[in-house]
C-alpha cells in the first residue's frame, strides 16, 4: 500500500516523500488506520519492522491538524533506553519537516545543563516527548512536567521495557494521564506481564500481529562448539585470518565486555566497549566514530542490539549465546543493512551454552553450520544440547518458531473508542 491511500495530512505526505518513503510496510499499513480512528493499539513487531512511524505518522497527524493545546505535552513516547529514545527523536526530526510540530527527548545519563534544557522544553509545553521511564519520574516528582493534557501515550518496546523492571514506573506515569489519551504499545513478545499491563492500560484495543521475522538469508550464520576458554583464541585466530573493520562484538555482561575490550587493546586492535555503565556523552561519542570508521570494533551489550541502525557493519559475533532467540535475531540483525544487504554472523557456543543455542536453532527451523575448531586450539566437546541443560529455564516468546516476516493480522471492532 502506497502512503497516499491512508488518510493522512498533505503536509505528512510531502514529508514521507521528501524522504523517499512511498510504500507502508505491514505494520504500518495495518496501524495508521485505528490510530487515525482514535482507538487503542496492541501492537506485535519487531525492530526493523517499521513500526516507529507506524505510531509517528498518525500522531504527527493528528497534532498538525490544530486544536491541541499550545503549552501542554500532548504525546509522550516511552522507551526502555536512552538510544532508542534518541533514533525516535531523529525520525520525528524528519517526519515532521513541514509540519509545525516540537519534540523533547528526555533521558537520563546527562549532566545538569542537559537536564535543565529537558526542563525548560517540558515547561514550556513540548507537543511530543520521548522519554525514558526513570527520567520522566524525575520530572513528574519535580513538578516539571504536566500530563493531565495529554492525548497520545506509546509504549515502544514494551517487553524489553518490563524485562528492564519498569512496569511500576509505566503504571505510576499511566496514573497522571486523563482518562480520555490514547494508548499505543508495541512489544515484540506476548508474555504474562505484557498481558498484565496491556489488560490494564487499554481500552477496547485493536490488536496488529506481524510474525517475528527470520533473519535475511543474505546473513551467512555460522558457530564455533567450544570450551569457554577457547573463546578467545578462536576470536583471534579470525583476526589473524582478516585484519577486522566494521565488526560487532556482543558479550554478556558489562564485566565480559570491559575485560575483552581491554584484551583487544593490549594487543593493538583499534576497539571501543559500549555498555551502561559509561556516561551518556561517552557512549554518544562511541557511536559515533564507529559509525565514522574511527573505531574498527565495538564490543558491546545488548545495550545497541536493539534500535541502532549502522548500515555498514560486516560481521557479527556472538562471544556468548542472547539471553533468549528473538535477542539473537536482534543481534545479527546488525549486520547486512548496508548497499549489499549481505553479512556474516558468528556465535561461540560453550559446553554450558549448547542448550540455549539449540533453542535458537529451533526457534529459526534450521540447523546453524558448525566451523570445526583449529586443531592448534585444542580439542572441541561434543555438540550435545540435551545432555548439556542450562541450568536456568530459558524465558519462552510467545510465538514459537519464527515466522516468515511481513503477513499479520488485525483484530477488533471498528470505530471509534467511546
Amino acid at each position: 500500500m502506497k502512503f497516499e491511500e491512508l488518510n493522512l495530512e498533505d503536509a505528512i505526505l510531502d514529508g514521507l516523500y521528501a524522504m523517499r518513503f512511498e510504500e507502508t510496510t505491514p505494520i504500518q499499513e495495518m496501524s495508521i488506520p485505528p490510530i487515525l480512528e482514535g482507538r487503542d493499539i496492541m501492537g506485535f513487531a519487531q525492530t526493523g519492522s517499521g513500526k516507529t512511524a507506524a505510531y509517528v505518522l498518525p500522531v504527527l497527524n493528528e497534532l498538525s491538524k490544530g486544536g491541541y493545546p499550545a503549552d501542554a505535552v500532548n504525546a509522550v513516547i516511552m522507551s526502555p533506553t536512552r538510544e532508542l529514545a534518541q533514533q525516535i527523536d531523529q525520525q520525528i526530526e524528519g517526519f515532521s519537516y513541514f509540519v509545525p510540530v516540537s519534540a523533547v527527548a528526555v533521558y537520563g545519563g546527562t549532566d545538569g545543563i542537559a537536564y535543565a534544557q529537558q526542563e525548560r522544553g517540558l515547561l514550556l509545553g513540548a507537543d511530543i516527548v520521548i522519554a525514558t521511564p526513570g527520567r520522566l519520574i524525575s520530572h513528574l516528582n519535580m513538578g516539571s512536567v504536566d500530563l493531565s493534557k495529554t492525548s497520545f501515550f506509546i509504549l515502544d518496546e514494551a517487553d524489553r521495557m518490563l524485562d528492564m523492571g519498569f512496569f511500576d514506573d509505566i503504571m505510576q506515569i499511566y496514573k497522571h494521564l486523563p482518562p480520555t489519551c490514547q494508548i499505543i504499545m508495541f512489544s515484540a513478545t506476548m508474555p504474562p506481564k505484557i498481558k498484565k499491563l496491556a489488560e490494564t492500560i487499554l481500552k477496547d484495543p485493536v490488536e496488529v500481529k506481524i510474525a517475528i521475522a527470520r533473519p535475511p538469508e543474505t546473513i551467512l550464520q555460522s558457530a564455533y562448539i567450544c570450551y569457554e576458554a577457547q573463546k578467545l583464541p578462536i576470536l583471534l585466530n579470525l583476526f589473524h585470518k582478516s585484519s577486522p573493520s566494521r565488526v560487532l562484538i556482543f558479550s554478556s555482561s558489562k564485566l565480559k565486555v570491559k575485560e575483552l575490550s581491554a584484551t583487544l587493546k593490549r594487543m593493538n586492535f583499534n576497539v571501543h566497549a559500549m555498555h551502561s555503565d559509561l556516561e551518556q556523552t561517552e557512549r554518544e561519542q562511541v557511536m559515533k566514530d564507529f559509525k565514522n570508521r574511527h573505531i574498527d570494533m565495538l564490543v558491546a551489550t545488548d545495550v545497541v542490539s536493539r534500535g541502532i541502525d549502522i548500515t555498514d557493519i560486516s560481521l557479527v559475533i556472538n562471544y556468548d549465546i542472547p539471553n533468549d532467540p528473538e535477542d539473537y535475531v536482534h543481534r545479527i540483525g546488525r549486520t547486512a543493512r548496508g548497499t549489499t544487504g549481505e553479512g556474516v554472523a558468528i556465535t561461540f557456543v560453550s559446553v554450558e551454552e549448547q542448550s540455549r543455542f539449540k533453542e535458537i536453532e529451533d526457534f529459526l527451523g534450521k540447523s546453524i553450520y558448525k566451523i570445526p575448531i583449529d586443531a592448534a586450539l585444542g580439542d572441541a566437546p561434543a555438540y550435545e544440547p540435551e545432555k548439556n541443560r542450562w541450568k536456568r529455564p530459558m524465558r519462552r516468546t510467545s510465538g514459537g518458531k519464527a515466522g516468515k516476516g511481513g503477513k499479520g493480522t488485525r483484530t477488533g471492532n471498528k470505530g471509534k473508542r467511546k
